[in-house]
């Protein structure tokens, strides 16, 4: 197939478009390497995709309107996934009018390139943010998560509304994916394991908050590219046995779909820890501090709907998760542990 990815660059999508050249399916990445975190990770990862003959990679920006709907019209997609966002919960708190750009403008653009070129299947990126103050656990996918507690999480439940709308009026298919605590090699230096192991071998403290008591259904980015792929190949079709009087918020009467893709397993955050100080034989220095302004203290998820629609489920330990991780880590930026 020849598959869109936007966000190509990025830690998810660059996973992502390398399982589907794998599989030898054409891929055209979009990605605008901007600078919330440093751009040479960025092209690190896309040195290594332009080593595919099936790979093109074009730079642009999604909330670019024009410039979407030429690549659209231009390339001829069978299906897309779409992974381009601006990242990260804490940074929407301080810079709100970039998340509706990327993620609200950015979106409407992505959907409407699906829906006047005749794309078979849309599958995009929401997040377990979506269910903020929501503390029914584990969080089920059917459940309501209408209380967000950031931007971030709001413009995320506006992507899951608009691509029920246009599952509705257009008969595109959808499927959402609400990600749970991705982590992995090639990870987001903005990231708590990233962060975690570059002051731990620095010998500089950490700084763990809500005093280190989160949970966090910690996934390994293979199993969530995996569960990517499964969706992408089921295309999403209306749950026949809808009720509009109970109504299932993750289907609908439209080809529409929304899963959690989460290791079903949460972890203590000071456990997490304790795992990332073995893998690096060092003992880190923690800072304790209160809970920050827009987080929640845990997650978990419950991905039975993924198992059963389409038929994987997460499997990743964190304890080989976080191994893999710091394995990637020391030789991409050449350290020793001693």
């Amino acid at each position: 197939m020849k598959i869109l990815v936007t966000g190509a660059a990025g830690f998810i999508g660059f996973h992502t478009a390398r399982s589907l050249l794998d599989r030898s399916d054409v891929v055209v990445g979009i990605d605008n390497l901007n600078s919330y975190y440093d751009p040479a990770l960025k092209l690190a990862r896309l040195q290594i995709l332009k080593r595919f003959q099936n790979f093109n990679f074009l730079q642009l920006d999604i909330a670019d309107r024009a410039s979407m709907e030429d690549v659209f019209r231009r390339e001829g997609f069978q299906r897309v996934i779409h992974l381009a966002a601006q990242a990260g919960v804490r940074y929407s708190i301080d810079h709100p009018h970039i998340y509706i750009e990327s993620n609200v403008a950015g979106f409407l653009h992505v959907i409407e390139g699906c829906r006047h070129n005749a794309v078979e299947h849309l599958v995009y990126a929401s997040t377990s943010s979506v269910y903020g103050a929501n503390t029914n656990m584990p969080f089920d996918v059917q459940q309501c998560a209408d209380h967000p507690l950031t931007l971030y999480a709001a413009t995320k439940k506006a992507n899951e509304l608009m691509a029920h709308s246009y599952s509705t009026l257009y008969d595109l298919p959808t499927t959402g994916l609400r990600f749970f605590t991705v982590y992995g090699p090639w990870g987001r230096p903005d990231m708590a394991l990233f962060l975690f192991t570059k002051n731990i071998l620095a010998g500089k403290p950490i700084d763990v908050f809500n005093y280190g008591h989160h949970r966090r259904d910690f996934t390994y980015v293979d199993d969530i590219v995996k569960g990517v792929i499964a969706a992408l190949d089921k295309v999403a079709m209306p749950n026949p046995n809808w009720n509009s009087i109970k109504p299932d918020a993750s289907t609908s009467r439209a080809r529409y779909r929304l899963y959690n893709i989460g290791n079903q397993h949460p972890v203590e955050l000071m456990e997490y820890i304790s795992i990332l100080e073995k893998k690096l034989n060092k003992k880190a220095k923690i800072n304790l501090l209160p809970m920050q302004l827009g987080d929640a203290p845990d997650n978990w998820a419950d991905v039975e709907t993924l198992v059963q629609d389409v038929g994987y489920r997460p499997t990743t330990t964190v304890d080989v998760g976080v191994g893999h991780f710091v394995d990637w880590y020391l030789e991409h930026y050449h350290q020793d542990v001693k």
